[in-house]
């Protein structure tokens, strides 16, 4: 069985990149495709890539300093990435991934992150936030192209799979197909000894508007006995850096591991944003960190309510205070060990068994759907799937 992974672009390693890099320990033999490729070879040795095929958007001049710049050109790109040798291709999409052209007797499951945000429900929003009037007056019926190719492009897999129920819902809405829930991998903690907790919550994320990390940052002000750590950059660092209390420290973009050790020692991790899954709250619940959340998206589905956290209705500063205030007064009910279980349940083992499930049940589906001739060797997994 000749297997193809589709990846939107690699530029830099997020939760999409890791969600690649456990597809590929699935199928290590799989040939990676994506639009551009501009991760350096040791980021590649990081998430087990080898090389990758990519589209003509490779060469376009700026496209590695504006990738957002050529949204235009992406589905056009994609569709010109030849898979006709390939029988199973595995997409990774976030953005227009799952529209690669397969033929019918090629098989395609496509993990969906989310359909593209900035073309449906976050339309407004990311519209509203351009200052340009000419830029929003040509971008309203480019996103209304991307919407109708996205729409139909939905049709092409023969199986889509959700990060999340919320996202699942945001299918069923925009697509008209219900997708299979599989929770990506997050990279669980491996400290062996419980560290000593410190007197500081915790905030991290890049500092962009959606994060609502300006929401958190004011709430502290209400919260004058309490201490805040900022971790993360953006260009919205400056100004919150100026409007911040003396309670609040702003520690910069940390290491990976440096920001585990601040997980670990925190009271509690804040999550003011709404995200389709959220894997940060997941890695803070696996530091034995409780969290607490905005009660929307993908936060309530790893988030358990009085047990591993808390959560606030609005991404407002008195909500958010008042959601501290509550922790703070039953602090010792939320134990690490019920963080750790918790978190236990999006390991990458876990995205590992769900995805080697699927497609096997993908597999026999069609094999029971074709009538007449298939060669022996057409899909055979046994020298495939490790």
């Amino acid at each position: 069985m000749r297997v193809a992974i589709v990846h939107d672009w690699l530029y830099t390693i997020g939760g999409a990149e890791r969600v690649l890099q456990e597809m590929l320990h699935c199928f290590p033999q799989a040939d990676v495709f994506c639009l551009f490729d501009f991760l350096t070879q040791e980021e590649r040795e990081k998430i087990g890539l080898k090389s990758t095929h990519q589209s003509f958007l490779q060469k376009v001049p700026f496209v590695h300093r504006a990738h957002r710049a050529f949204l235009p050109l992406m589905p056009i790109a994609i569709e010109q990435l030849d898979l006709s040798a390939y029988d199973l291709i595995i997409s990774s999409s976030y953005a227009v991934a799952k529209g690669v052209i397969t033929g019918p007797d090629q098989l395609h499951i496509s993990y969906v992150h989310s359909p593209i945000r900035y073309a449906w429900d976050l339309q407004h929003t990311y519209l509203a936030r351009n200052s340009n009037p000419l830029t929003t007056f040509f971008a309203r019926p480019l996103l209304h192209w991307l919407r109708v190719w996205d729409s139909r492009t939905a049709h092409g897999p023969n199986l889509v799979l959700a990060n999340s129920h919320f996202v699942a819902r945001r299918i069923r809405k925009v697509y008209g197909r219900e997708a299979e829930v599989l929770y990506p991998p997050v990279r669980l903690s491996t400290r062996q000894e419980p560290p000593v907790k410190g007197k500081h919550f915790l905030a991290a994320s890049r500092l962009v508007p959606y994060k609502n990390i300006e929401a958190i940052v004011r709430a502290f002000a209400e919260l004058p006995d309490q201490q805040l750590i900022v971790a993360g950059d953006g260009p919205e660092g400056a100004r919150l850096r100026k409007i911040a209390g003396p309670n609040v420290s702003f520690v910069g973009f940390v290491s990976d591991g440096a920001l585990r050790d601040l997980m670990a020692t925190a009271r509690a991790f804040i999550f003011a944003a709404e995200e389709d899954f959220g894997i940060i709250s997941v890695e803070a619940q696996s530091e034995g960190t409780p969290v607490l959340a905005l009660g929307r998206g993908g936060s309530c589905e790893t988030v358990v309510e009085g047990r591993t956290g808390l959560f606030f209705d609005q991404p407002e500063p008195p909500a958010i205070a008042a959601a501290v205030r509550d922790f703070v007064s039953r602090e010792a009910e939320f134990l690490p060990e019920h963080c750790k279980a918790q978190a236990e349940l999006f390991s990458a083992e876990r995205f590992r068994d769900g995805l080697r499930r699927h497609v096997q049940q993908t597999i026999a589906a069609y094999r029971a759907s074709m009538v007449g001739y298939i060669p022996q060797d057409k899909f055979s997994l046994e020298q495939q799937v490790i």
